[in-house]
C-alpha cells in the first residue's frame, strides 16, 4: 500500500509532524510565486503551500498540475486557521501519480450545477464531489446501523435467489430471462422465499438484496433496479408486531446517522430530525378521510394511495411532528396477505410506511393457511402452477408470520433530501439507462 494519511486524521495538534497525503487535485490557486494545491481524498481536503523562493523545483511541479490529477504530497503539518481543516502542508516532495484528461465533463471544485443526465453519464467523475460522496458515506452508516439492530435482536442474515420461476407481484413488471431452456424472471421481491424460511423454522430473518421492476416510468421516485432491506418474523400475534420491528429499527438507524454522520449531514445541508414519538398508525379509510377533509383529494384508485396522496398525508403528519406514519388495512390485496379476518375492522393486515411524504415499505401479516391462499389465488385468477414450490413450502406446518420490504434507495433519498432517487444510487438503472 502507498504510505498515506487520510486528511481527516491530520489535526492542528500534529503541528511539526511529517505526513504524506494522496488524492485528487481539487483546486489550484496560483498567486504568482505562491501556489496553493488543494488535495481531496475520501475524507476531506488539505492544502499544500508551494513557494517559489522556498522550493523552486517543487513550485514548478505544482504549477504544471491540472485539476483532478492524482498526486501524493509529503510535507510538514502546520497549523493554519485559514486552511481547510485548520492545517496545511509545507511540502517536501510532490509525486504526480496520474494525469487527468482535460477539460473535465463537469466542475468538481466550483459550485456549478450540471444536469442529472450529464452527471449520470459521467458518474465516476460526479461521485468525486464531496457532497455526492457524502450521500454514500451516510448510506453506509445507515445500513450498518440497521444491520446492527437486527443482529442484536437475533435475526439471521440470509440470501434468496435473484432468478425465480415467478414473481411475488406478477404482471408486466417482470424482467424475463432465459434460464437454460426455460423461461424465468429476475426477482421482484424475496417475499415468497422469506415465507418458506418462516415455515422452515428460521423465525427471524433479514436480507439486503436487489429487486427488479420492469416498469415504464419517468418519475423521480422509481428505478428499474432497486436495493431492498427485507425482514420476516414468525410467531407474531398480528401485523402490529411487524410494525413494531420496523419502527424500532428505523428509529435506531436514524439515531445513529444523526450522531455518527454529522459531517455528511453538514455537507448535504440536512438537519435530520429523529422521530421520538410512536409512529401514528391510521387505517386506509382514515387516510382517505384526511385526504378528502383536509385537501379535497380523491385517489383515482379506491384501493390504493397515489403519489399526491402520500405527499399530502406526509405534510399533514409532519405538521404534527410525525415525519413517519403507517397506513394499515389496504383493500383488494395479494393472496399472501391476511385479509377479511373475522373481527378485524380493516380489509387486510397489510400496511405501508410513509416517511416524509413517500412510501418506504410495504408489509403486513402473511396468510399461512395454504387452503385459504388457494381460494384467493383462484378468485384472483392467479396461475397456481407458478407457485407450487411456494405453496408446498408452506404446507407442512407454518407459524403465523409477517414481514416487510423497505426501499433502501428511497430511504436514503428522503434522509439526504435529494430531488431524485437516482442520486441515491451509485449507478442507477431506468428504462433508458444501461450504462455506465
Amino acid at each position: 500500500m502507498i504510505d498515506r494519511t487520510y486528511t481527516s486524521a491530520i489535526t492542528p495538534e500534529m503541528d511539526g509532524e511529517t505526513v504524506a497525503v494522496a488524492g485528487h487535485v481539487h483546486e489550484l490557486r496560483d498567486l504568482g510565486g505562491l501556489v496553493f494545491v488543494i488535495v481531496r481524498d475520501r475524507e476531506g481536503l488539505i492544502q499544500g503551500v508551494f513557494k517559489e523562493d522556498r522550493e523552486p523545483e517543487l513550485f514548478e511541479q505544482a504549477e504544471d498540475l491540472g485539476a483532478e490529477d492524482v498526486v501524493r504530497v509529503t510535507g510538514e503539518v502546520t497549523e493554519s486557521g485559514q486552511a481547510p481543516g485548520g492545517v496545511e502542508l509545507v511540502p517536501e516532495s510532490l509525486e504526480l501519480i496520474d494525469e487527468s484528461d482535460a477539460p473535465l465533463p463537469m466542475e468538481i471544485s466550483k459550485d456549478v450545477d450540471a444536469d442529472l443526465s450529464t452527471r449520470l453519464d459521467h458518474r465516476g467523475v460526479d461521485l468525486r464531489k464531496p457532497e455526492v460522496m457524502a450521500i454514500f458515506k451516510l448510506k453506509s452508516t445507515l445500513m450498518d446501523a440497521m444491520e446492527d439492530w437486527f443482529e442484536s435482536e437475533g435475526y439471521v442474515d440470509v440470501e434468496t435467489p435473484l432468478i425465480s420461476k415467478g414473481g411475488a407481484e406478477g404482471g408486466a413488471e417482470l424482467f424475463p430471462v432465459v434460464y437454460y431452456e426455460e423461461e424465468a424472471f429476475l426477482s421482484q421481491s424475496p417475499q415468497l422465499y422469506k415465507q418458506i424460511l418462516m415455515a422452515s423454522g428460521f423465525d427471524k430473518i433479514y436480507e439486503i438484496g436487489t429487486a427488479f421492476r420492469a416498469e415504464d416510468f419517468a418519475t423521480s421516485r422509481h428505478v428499474s433496479e432497486i436495493s431492498m432491506f427485507d425482514v420476516e418474523l414468525a410467531y407474531i400475534e398480528d401485523h402490529n408486531d411487524v410494525m413494531d420491528v420496523q419502527e424500532e429499527s428505523l428509529r435506531h438507524a436514524l439515531s445513529v446517522v444523526a450522531e455518527d454522520a454529522q459531517a455528511e449531514l453538514e455537507e448535504l445541508g440536512v438537519d435530520l430530525t429523529v422521530p421520538e414519538d410512536d409512529f401514528p398508525r391510521i387505517t386506509f379509510d382514515e387516510a382517505l378521510d384526511i385526504l378528502e377533509d383536509e385537501f379535497g383529494h380523491f385517489p383515482e384508485d379506491p384501493t390504493d394511495l397515489d403519489t399526491k396522496g402520500e405527499r399530502l398525508l406526509g405534510e399533514y403528519f409532519e405538521e404534527q411532528g410525525h415525519p413517519a406514519f403507517f397506513v394499515v388495512g389496504y383493500p383488494g390485496e395479494k393472496f399472501y396477505y391476511m385479509q377479511d379476518v373475522e373481527g378485524d375492522d380493516i380489509a387486510s393486515r397489510k400496511f405501508d410506511l410513509i416517511y416524509k411524504g413517500q412510501e418506504l415499505s410495504s408489509g403486513g401479516q402473511r396468510q399461512h393457511d395454504v387452503e385459504k391462499m388457494r381460494e384467493v389465488m383462484q378468485a384472483e385468477g392467479v396461475d397456481e402452477s407458478n407457485f407450487e414450490f411456494y405453496l408446498d413450502g408452506l404446507s407442512y406446518g407454518t407459524p403465523p408470520h409477517g414481514g416487510y420490504g423497505l426501499g433502501i434507495d428511497r430511504l436514503v433519498q428522503k434522509v439526504c433530501e435529494l430531488d431524485n432517487i437516482k442520486e441515491a444510487i451509485l449507478f442507477p438503472r431506468d428504462p433508458t439507462r444501461l450504462t455506465p
